[in-house]
């Protein structure tokens, strides 16, 4: 049978995953090989230099800079406090008009340099941990860098999506994929949840599960406009998921009102209740990252999806999305791949598909102008 590779939107009902789970800077991993974890667990540690202040501690005394060892009250390495004396003049008469330099900040006097005076002095070290993320078994250990956690999941990924890691119990909010998520719909009762809604959510709305303290909505579409007044900047190309708005927004389908895709509304309603982690880190250009939705299952739940499956792949009765114009937005199945080329309205020979919409109808359609939606 005739296949293509093509890049791909998973949803998948049930799946085995590996997610990778790094320091950013070498420290202590906790857990071992063969380890289960919740999504709480720490698995790794470890610590960032503290910040560093810089002290000319020979202009404060005046005296020349290769005098001031012997007026230190304080060797390097040695930790300090906030007010402590660093340094001492002599005075007159070794008791009159002394002039002291204190430590503007509590850490360690690090380093003193007898050619400029200048004293480097640090503040403690900042502690950064990493958690599990999700549910699963620990697969692999990196030395002091982290683990692979594999998880047996719900998996969906999205087009794009803001905000970090958050963790919450799904709630569907709306009837149907092709409703927009109103204000009333953001109640008292949504706080801490991750709301999944229809086609559209309007940046008022948004707002409102900000204040209702909402972690996370998923939704079919949102606005560009809407997206630059929340964030207060242009995105352009960078990666996101680094945005501290209150809240994690993942858009399945694109921007504007576009229903969200029923196969991916459906599973994700089947699994209320359901505790998911959500991570709205998107980068488009080399090495794409989608926003996601993990939901760990039971082991009991066996994965018959993905046996024999090669990811990427496209083939007969796959279904995509096609992600420019004309047919922007639409999903489909494939129904054939000609593997002969063919000239399409820019003139140029392209290889193509012919897609079935799920509203009906039938087009030719060039394979770069679409993708897989891996189920």
């Amino acid at each position: 049978m005739a296949f293509a590779y093509t890049p791909g939107l998973r949803v998948a009902a049930v799946a085995d995953i590996l997610k990778t789970r790094r320091l950013p800077l070498k420290g202590q991993v906790l857990v071992k090989k063969g380890d289960i974890v919740s999504a709480d667990t720490v698995v790794a540690r470890t610590e960032l230099p503290g910040n560093v202040k810089m002290l000319n501690i020979a202009n404060i005394l005046g005296v020349p800079s290769q005098d001031i060892h012997e007026l230190l009250h304080v060797k390097e390495g040695d930790p300090i406090e906030e007010k402590g004396v660093l340094a001492q003049s002599k005075g007159l008469f070794g008791r009159f008009f002394r002039n002291t330099v204190r430590s503007p900040i509590t850490g360690f006097f690090e380093t003193f340099n007898e050619i400029t005076g200048q004293a480097v002095l640090r503040e403690p070290p900042i502690p950064v941990q990493i958690d599990a993320y999700v549910n699963g078994v620990v697969a692999e250990i990196l030395p002091e860098e982290g683990v692979v956690i594999s998880t047996h999941c719900t998996f969906v990924q999205g087009i794009f999506g803001i905000g970090g890691e958050v963790r919450g119990e799904l709630k569907t909010i709306v009837e149907s994929p092709d409703q927009e998520v109103m204000p009333d719909r953001i109640t008292p009762e949504c706080a801490g949840k991750i709301l999944v809604g229809g086609s559209y959510i309007s940046n008022a709305t948004l707002r409102k599960a900000i204040a209702q303290g909402v972690k996370a909505v998923v939704v079919g579409g949102f606005d560009d406009k809407d997206l630059k007044e929340l964030l207060g900047y242009d995105l352009g190309v960078a990666i996101t998921g680094h945005e501290k708005k209150g809240i994690t927004l993942i858009l399945t389908e694109g921007f504007g009102r576009m229903t969200m895709a029923h196969g991916t509304f459906d599973l994700l309603k089947s699994r209320e209740g359901m505790t998911a982690s959500v991570n709205g880190a998107t980068q488009i250009r080399a090495g794409v990252m989608r926003p996601e939705v993990v939901i760990p299952l039971p082991a009991s739940e066996a994965n018959l999806a993905d046996q024999g499956h090669q990811a990427g792949a496209m083939d007969l009765g796959s279904f995509i999305r096609c992600i420019r114009a004309p047919y922007f937005g639409r999903l489909g199945k494939v129904t054939a791949l000609p593997p002969e080329l063919k000239v399409v309205d820019s003139e140029a020979k392209v290889r193509v598909l012919e897609v079935e919409f799920e509203e009906g109808g039938r087009a030719i359609v060039p394979r770069a102008n679409v993708e897989l939606i891996e189920k």
